[in-house]
């Protein structure tokens, strides 16, 4: 049996925990908190995007928090989180440029967590971004290209990637 082109193996390139808590203020800080809790990283705070005067929301305020892990740091936090949903995911989670996403309702059901009054009930999204070796060629600042098709990860072999390495059942 040949060897497998190294070029067609398929890694874990970051996993984003995101918490969006849609108003500036004292729950921007709990989110952090948990964030930081979570990861063991220090979260960046997100930006709103709109000015919404029911919400009394302006451009520029802090309305989330997120946390990049890459690489091994993202792997070991998956593999602390899948538990909590059971290590369950439908196929409507996956995307078709081979990324996955999943919401958590409270962070409760992560095992080893307890419940903290100063928090409260906070729900979070994880992102799961997947990659070939090449895929610099679209984020290199001199000569970008466009990965070609026969590159490009699907949904199916996103499916299978997640079977297989990270022992996810998709249901």
């Amino acid at each position: 049996m040949p060897d497998k082109n190294p070029m067609t193996i398929i890694n874990t390139s970051k996993v984003t925990l995101s918490i969006s808590t849609g108003e500036p203020g004292e729950s921007v800080e709990k989110a952090y908190t948990l964030a930081e809790r979570l990861t063991s990283q220090k979260p960046v705070r997100t930006l709103a995007t709109r000015k919404s005067r029911t919400f009394r929301i302006r451009r520029g305020l802090p309305t989330g928090v997120k946390v990049t892990m890459r690489k091994e740091k993202g792997i070991e936090f998956l593999k602390k989180i899948l538990p909590g949903i059971g290590n369950r995911i439908s196929p409507y989670n996956f995307d078709n440029n081979g990324n996955f996403s999943f919401g958590i309702k409270e962070y409760l059901t992560i095992p080893g967590q307890k419940y903290d009054p100063k928090l409260g009930m906070i729900g979070m999204n994880i992102n799961i971004t997947l990659e070939r070796p090449g895929y610099r060629i679209k984020r290199r600042k001199i000569k970008k290209a466009k990965i070609s098709k026969s590159h490009r990860i699907t949904k199916e072999e996103a499916i299978e990637y997640a079977k297989n390495n990270l022992k996810i059942q998709v249901m």
